[in-house]
């Protein structure tokens, strides 16, 4: 069983939507978005590459949908601000090649469910997937990896709202936070690191206010202390970004999108990826079954791994880890999640209860998880906590 730390300091990172790899998240949930649109049923891997005025899309594909892939990838690289060809990388210039093709037959007979059997769909793939949460914050996320992701996504709407004043803000950034705990809970900040592509006339001064100023919108007060220390734009210049500074790859980010490097990770990436594949759909059953159980004041922290095998229903193992912040026998809560009684983990239920296939019906998009964590935000159907009384009523001595 792990144990809370004593006195320690965590860091964790995030990029924005500028940043290389997750401008190809963003076109490979886009793609996704659109393919789901026409046909709920769509199968979609979408990889997709970016470096000099160049996207390369890639992949499985196979869907009744007519998508103009090109225009979704251009579409895409505008939104996020990248339209001075001067720049090396802009959505009006770049050449976008197309390599896609039909999803393998050898998958597909694993994953496509006989309808009279549609709850029996199996796993798209083998693999596990974790879920955290805790109750430091109140989206019971990680702080660290929180406040990195407000960073950077303040930044960027502000480059956004009022590009007059913010001129000089290019989209490529990245962030890192450091925060010290004392038994478990955050106590301060200790560090701020931002790199922030700009343009070559702004001073130093400018953007080292900019950056301060953001730190005290998105980082609570009590966490603020007078040694904070800040690190902005290190180096001292960082004007060429983007792809024309660092070729981007779809699913490089995995840590940046789940919990900042704290607890466990499978090792698969969710972007361009359909929820039949369960390394996407069983990560987001994850987070909501421990956010539950966090929310439900069963644990203060907790971890759950799911395990499957590739075309298979039911997973092969589930486990839950609470670092020792149970309040009730940890393995009364193991026999409830290994029940299914309130959670059913066969990928079709999964895609059931979270709505995986229609998201604009909700309000919400996969292209939205593509920057700034797939976690902490309330958009997002693996966020509710509509779970958590159950968990009380199941749980209770």
């Amino acid at each position: 069983m792990s144990k809370i730390r004593a006195r320690h300091v965590f860091t964790s990172e995030s990029v924005s939507e500028g940043h290389p790899d997750k401008v190809c998240d963003q076109i490979s949930d886009a793609v996704l978005d659109a393919c789901l649109a026409q046909d709920p049923l769509s199968r979609v891997a979408c990889e997709t590459l970016a470096t000099t005025d160049l996207v390369v899309m890639s992949g499985e594909i196979t869907t009744r949908a007519v998508v103009n892939w090109e225009q979704v990838a251009r579409e895409t690289v505008r939104r996020i601000g990248y339209n001075d060809p001067g720049i090396g990388f802009s959505a009006d210039t770049c050449k976008v090649l197309l390599c896609l093709h039909p999803q393998s037959p050898d998958i597909s007979q694993g994953v496509t469910a006989d309808p009279a059997k549609a709850k029996e769909q199996g796993a798209g793939d083998q693999g596990m997937m974790f879920g955290y949460a805790a109750d430091e914050t109140p989206e019971l996320m990680p702080a660290p990896i929180l406040y990195a992701h407000g960073l950077v996504r303040r930044l960027a709407e502000l480059r956004h709202s009022d590009p007059k004043t913010y001129w000089y803000l290019r989209p490529d950034a990245k962030s890192q936070v450091s925060v010290l705990y004392d038994g478990g809970r955050p106590v301060r900040v200790t560090t701020v690191v931002v790199s922030h592509q700009h343009s070559p006339d702004v001073d130093e001064a400018t953007l080292r206010t900019l950056v301060a100023d953001v730190s005290h919108e998105v980082i609570p007060a009590h966490l603020l202390g007078d040694d904070l220390r800040y690190y902005v734009n290190p180096t001292g210049r960082f004007v060429v970004g983007g792809p024309q500074g660092d070729t981007g790859l779809t699913g490089r980010k995995i840590i940046v999108d789940t919990y900042g490097g704290v607890g466990c990770h499978g090792g698969g990436a969710f972007s361009g990826k359909d929820p039949s594949k369960v390394d996407r759909s069983g990560a987001y059953m994850c987070r909501c079954i421990a956010k539950n159980l966090v929310a439900a004041g069963v644990a203060h922290k907790c971890e759950v791994q799911v395990a499957y095998a590739i075309g298979v229903a039911k997973p092969i193992s589930v486990n839950v880890d609470t670092y020792g912040t149970a309040q009730v026998p940890e393995d009364r809560i193991q026999r409830l999640l290994d029940s299914g009684e309130v959670f059913d983990l066969r990928p079709a239920a999964i895609i059931a209860t979270l709505g995986l296939q229609t998201p604009r019906q909700a309000g919400w998009s996969y292209q939205e998880t593509a920057a700034y964590g797939h976690f902490g935000r309330g958009q997002f159907p693996w966020e509710r906590t509509d779970r958590a009384e159950v968990l009380r009523a199941a749980l209770k001595a």
